[in-house]
């Protein structure tokens, strides 16, 4: 996957996150980012990198994302992995 489609499936996961009323707050909470400070900020690399990380884990987000995005539900890991930061680390 390429960079550009990447951060355009994280725009895609922000969108959804910042409609989750229950998850969106605890987002903010544990990144400390004000939500104005993330509309501003939306479209950098380490935001998207956030949101994709957070939403990610929790399989239950991942699938409630896919099925009210359309997207595939390994779709956001695959544009983590695009991401600077996101390859997978092979531990053998």
């Amino acid at each position: 996957m390429q960079q550009e489609s990447a951060e355009v499936i994280g725009l895609k996961v922000l969108a959804w996150l910042a409609s989750e009323e229950e998850i969106f707050p605890v987002f903010l909470g544990s990144s400390g980012i004000s939500a104005g400070e993330l509309m501003a900020r939306a479209g950098e690399v380490e935001i998207l990198t956030a949101v994709l990380d957070f939403v990610t884990m929790d399989d239950a987000w991942v699938n409630a994302c896919a099925a009210a995005t359309g997207l595939d539900p390994h779709e956001p890991m695959r544009a983590r992995q695009a991401l600077p930061g996101g390859a997978q680390i092979n531990w053998t």
